[in-house]
């Protein structure tokens, strides 16, 4: 039984395709946790988190 995983980018199933692994300031980069997306010098920057996945919960065999 195949494991399927939801993309955190769309409303589908994950397909592999890597674009959540991609810089969002240089698409042509994979992340690499840099952190410049964040930083800099604006006086306000936020990430907004929708969810958060325990290791546990995304296999169902745990």
């Amino acid at each position: 039984m195949e494991n399927h995983r939801p993309c955190v980018l769309y409303d589908r199933e994950c397909i592999g395709c890597g674009e959540c692994d991609r810089c969002d300031l240089d698409p042509e980069k994979i992340c690499d946790n840099c952190m410049k997306c964040v930083n800099g010098d604006a006086e306000y920057r936020g990430v907004t988190i929708d969810r958060i996945m325990l290791e546990q919960e995304e296999s169902p065999n745990s």
